[in-house]
Formats: structure tokens, C-alpha cells, sequence
């Protein structure tokens, strides 16, 4: 099935749009954007021409995706959560060259009005809570939440809490999907 694009979205020469992806109202996907399969790019969403978005991204209303930015598989970005990619912006000092690369791996939730510092990385299947200001890298299914933000749990696949302590040894079953997690020396990964 072809990408649809609405008609007041502007999707630039040069940019790739995957199969299946629906591209939504007054969105600009600039030209060497690459853009997945079955992705949503919500109302006023930005996407920079340096940006590489994979599988079925979930980019809600009002997001700018700018330069310097990778969003892998499954991620969800929650509406009008902010990225930057400019550690010290002015207004008068062109830094473009100074771009700050951010990774979100695979199925990562950024939630709604959260902001995401450049140059960080967060680790597949992390949950960054609504609001948090992430400025440091977040381990794969980590929990994170606040000002600025700060692990507070862990998270399954599917997007449940573990009940796993923060640092130390344990194992987890997700409640819903009966997977089963390990913590061991603070790295929290899937039993497989």
C-alpha cells in the first residue's frame, strides 16, 4: 500500500516516504528525510532532511524531528514532545556544524511534552514519562521521569512497569505478556 499524504502536507523532492505511511495535516518532510513503513506523522509535524525514521514510528501532532536525529523501529514520540540538536544555540552564532547526533532505539515511548538534549541516546524500549527533560543517555528499558529526568523503574515491551529495584539483581515477568526480564548489575535486558 503507497504512503498518503494529505493535501497540506508538503513532502519535499528527494524525501522517502515508506509503504503505508500516513502523512497528516500542514506536515513538511524536507528533502533526505527517510521515512519508514507504516508510520503515522501527525498534524504539524517537522521532519529535517538529515533524519532517518524506520518501521512504524508513531510521531504525534506537533513534533519538529530536526537534523541529527534517528528514530529506529516502534518508537512513539508523544505530541509536542521537543528534540534539539544544538547544545548551546544563539541566535547570532551559526553552529550547524556542531549538531549533537540523538539516537531512540527500537521501541522507545517519548511521552507528550517531554524534551529530548542532543546528543543522547535512549535505549530500546525505555519510557521517558510526559514532561521529563532527558539530557543524559537512558538505558534500554529504563523508566525515567522528571526535571531533569531520573530513572525511577524499569519497563516491559509491551509498556508495563516491572517490578524490578533500580540497581542490583532480579527477574521480572511483564503482566501482561508473561515475557520474562533479568536485572543483573543495573543492565535490565528480555530472558529469551
Amino acid at each position: 500500500m503507497a504512503a498518503v499524504i494529505h493535501s497540506t502536507a508538503l513532502v519535499d523532492e528527494g524525501a522517502r516516504v515508506g509503504d503505508g505511511t500516513r502523512v497528516w495535516h500542514w506536515v513538511h518532510v524536507s528533502p533526505g528525510a527517510v521515512i519508514g513503513e507504516r508510520c503515522s506523522l501527525g498534524q504539524g509535524v517537522y521532519v529535517g532532511s538529515d533524519v532517518v525514521i524506520g518501521n512504524n514510528v508513531k510521531v504525534q501532532n506537533n513534533v519538529s524531528v530536526y537534523d541529527a536525529v534517528s528514530l529506529e523501529d516502534d518508537v512513539f514520540c508523544g505530541p509536542s514532545m521537543v528534540f534539539t540538536n544544538v547544545y548551546n544555540p544563539r541566535s547570532a552564532v551559526t553552529r550547524k556544524d556542531e549538531y549533537r547526533r540523538t539516537v531512540v532505539r527500537r521501541g522507545a515511548t517519548l511521552g507528550a511534552n517531554c524534551t529530548i538534549v542532543c546528543g543522547t541516546t535512549i535505549g530500546a524500549y525505555a519510557f521517558v514519562g510526559a514532561g521529563a527533560v532527558v539530557n543524559r543517555d537512558v538505558p534500554p528499558f529504563a523508566l525515567v521521569v522528571g526535571v531533569p529526568a531520573r530513572q525511577v523503574g524499569w519497563m516491559s515491551r509491551f509498556g508495563e512497569r516491572l517490578p524490578l529495584p533500580l540497581r542490583g539483581d532480579g527477574v521480572a515477568v511483564c503482566p501482561h505478556t508473561q515475557e520474562r526480564y533479568q536485572l543483573e548489575d543495573g543492565v535490565c535486558a528480555l530472558i529469551v
